[in-house]
């Protein structure tokens, strides 16, 4: 199976992080690890993507650090705000023209690129 590059590792981290701060934000609670891998399967197959299981659990772990510091960003908690980061038109993918989408993308590029083990 092949490995992901750069760019779409942060793109898979991002959904992976607005999903844990979408539940938080509905719930208080954090995604449990069965959701996020879940989670990582569907946005590997809506987006015609391959990892293996160790890209995806390190992805996984990953997301959970940089959901923690993206506390601090203004994430929404209304429900209506909350849907409109994704484009629902075209299903759940990411709005990449709403800010708080795109500081999260910020954040995954920079995580990444201070994790070795992630490059």
């Amino acid at each position: 199976m092949k490995k992901l590059d750069d760019e779409t590792k942060a793109d898979l981290l991002t959904f992976l992080v607005v999903g844990q701060m979408f539940a938080f934000a509905r719930s208080g609670e954090w995604l449990r690890t069965l959701h996020l891998i879940e989670s990582a399967q569907i946005w590997l197959s809506s987006n015609s993507a391959e990892c293996d299981w160790l890209e995806r659990a390190q992805l996984i772990d990953a997301c959970r650090a940089v959901a923690l510091n993206a506390l601090d960003l203004p994430f929404p908690q209304a429900e209506a705000d909350l849907v409109q980061l994704f484009n629902l038109n075209r299903g759940w993918f990411l709005d990449y023209r709403k800010p708080v989408v795109q500081q999260i993308h910020e954040m995954c590029v920079a995580h990444l690129s201070h994790d070795a083990s992630m490059i």
